[in-house]
């Protein structure tokens, strides 16, 4: 076994906040932000409560998934005039059946500190395809490298760790490599501790990680992740539930109680700053 913590900080946690996803719905939840200003707003009120980066999918204006480059740009241009330092991580992936030109133009023109990198294609929520082919793999890694955007490598399940392990061996991801690992979801791994810690004991040495359950698991991974010196990623888009039964007021109230948590075990949050230099953002 790996020291479970690699690259992460020994006394610091990096809190991402999932602001919106492509699949959760004002349905699921009334409090989801989906719009620009809304998103905004939440990754602000997200920063104020210790998260250091803001995970952003955007939506069309019926409130549907979406890759819209002008729904990203206004959201962008918003997060930056609002002089909020948060990291900006904007999603590769906003839902199916879009070009790879509309998953990449966003962090390609753009220029966010981070974008989500899917690592292999997976059975959906058991019900869509959602694809990741190699040839799209291979030209998102480079155009990341070109933008200098660092990708935040999304596993869902052990195929995919190897097959990010195969782009950073070839040159496509440049190391340190920065994994957030996905578990929960349906089609991919079970949100448990076991399944944490046999990717975690699996991770290269030379990287960062944190990581998320969706659904009942969500609690378990969490308190899971930050014992074994993970980062930890919250959010609507995850999950619509604080607890079982009782529907989350915000995104904010999820990054409240990691904040609370990590101090309870004489951890703190990383700033903007922080989260920047252990990250090895910009470089």
């Amino acid at each position: 076994m790996f020291e479970t913590r690699r690259l992460n900080h020994k006394s610091k946690v990096i809190i991402s906040a999932a602001l919106t996803g492509a699949v959760t719905t004002k349905e699921n939840n009334p409090n989801l932000p989906t719009q620009p200003a809304e998103i905004v707003k939440s990754a602000i009120a997200c920063y104020e409560a210790g998260a250091a980066v803001a995970h952003i999918h955007v939506r069309d204006d019926e409130d549907r998934a979406s890759m819209r480059f002008d729904k990203f740009e206004e959201t962008v241009k918003l997060l930056r005039e609002s002089g909020c330092p948060v990291i900006i991580n904007l999603t590769s992936s906003g839902g199916q059946g879009f070009s790879w030109e509309e998953r990449i133009r966003p962090f390609k023109e753009l220029k966010p500190d981070m974008a989500s990198f899917d690592a292999g294609t997976m059975n959906w929520l058991n019900s869509v395809v959602f694809m990741n082919e190699p040839g799209f793999l291979e030209l998102c890694g480079k155009e990341m490298i070109a933008a200098n955007v660092k990708p935040e490598i999304e596993v869902f399940d052990m195929g995919m760790l190897n097959t990010a392990k195969y782009y950073i061996k070839k040159g496509l991801i440049k190391e340190p490599a920065h994994f957030q690992l996905c578990l929960g979801a349906p089609g991919g791994m079970e949100a448990t501790t076991e399944n944490l810690v046999y990717l975690v004991n699996h991770l290269p040495e030379n990287c960062t990680w944190s990581a998320f359950g969706i659904g009942r698991g969500a609690n378990e991974i969490l308190l899971s992740a930050l014992a074994m010196g993970g980062n930890i990623r919250v959010g609507l888009e995850d999950n619509v539930y604080y607890n079982a039964g009782q529907l989350a007021e915000s995104n904010e109230q999820f990054v409240a109680r990691v904040k609370r948590l990590a101090e309870e075990m004489g951890k703190s949050v990383a700033t903007p700053d922080e989260a920047r230099e252990i990250l090895g953002l910009g470089k």
